[in-house]
């Protein structure tokens, strides 16, 4: 991961939710989680229709993706479709590009391996909860990499070359703080940046934007970006 993820704000606590079909998967992530004070586990779900019906009410949801009923990819694309402000992290066994890449397409904000160290899974948590980066910024840019300029459709309201600017720095992976310090503009002008480049890309968070930047072409994907 590029930084290491912050706790939440003072008195705040972000509240998770274990969506997995094995429950040793589902008690050993709870267990993990619930160790550190500003995260809750609010819910356990065994299938991805549980993982819907608990997650609208919770901050954060890790959603394996082979699950019964209904899978993983299915209950994240309803979950953002019901409940926008939760963030899911898919959580996966083996890194199956297309598998990712449709997990971010459906509306994830990041994804993890099964096997990632308990800190990355901890860390992932606090940082898509935080939405101020994005997750894995090289490994987006592989999965990427085949879908470079597919999109069939062009956002309304075309990018400025400074909102342009901000977004090839938040696909580097880079929070408000480091995108300040880059162009040598305010934090308070990103914040505005980053709200105009979401509205204009119809995107939910910095990583759907940044899934619909290379879908469009407007980053570069399978390259070190300019």
């Amino acid at each position: 991961m590029g930084r290491t993820g912050h706790a939440a704000a003072p008195g705040e606590v972000i509240r998770v939710v274990v969506a997995d079909d094995e429950k040793l998967i589902r008690s050993g992530w709870s267990t993990m989680l619930s160790m550190h004070p500003d995260i809750e586990v609010v819910g356990e779900a065994s299938d991805g229709r549980e993982a819907v019906a608990l997650g609208i009410d919770a901050g954060v949801v890790l959603m394996d993706i082979r699950m019964p009923y209904m899978d993983g990819l299915t209950a994240t694309r309803e979950l953002s479709r019901r409940s926008p402000g939760t963030r899911v992290i898919v959580v996966t066994t083996f890194e199956n590009d297309q598998l990712v890449w449709g997990a971010l397409r459906a509306g994830a904000a990041a994804y993890l391996l099964k096997r990632a160290p308990a800190n990355e899974l901890v860390d992932a948590v606090r940082l898509v909860h935080g939405r101020e980066a994005v997750l894995f910024p090289d490994a987006l840019r592989r999965i990427a990499s085949p879908h470079h300029g597919t999109a069939t459709s062009r956002p309304s309201s075309d990018l400025t070359p400074r909102e342009l600017a901000v977004l090839r720095q938040i696909a580097r992976g880079q929070n408000n703080a480091e995108i300040a310090a880059t162009l040598f503009v305010s934090r308070e002008t990103v914040k505005t940046h980053v709200r105009n480049v979401l509205d204009k890309l119809d995107a939910r968070d910095r990583t759907q934007a940044v899934v619909r930047a290379y879908e469009l072409g407007i980053v570069f994907a399978g390259v070190e970006l300019p």
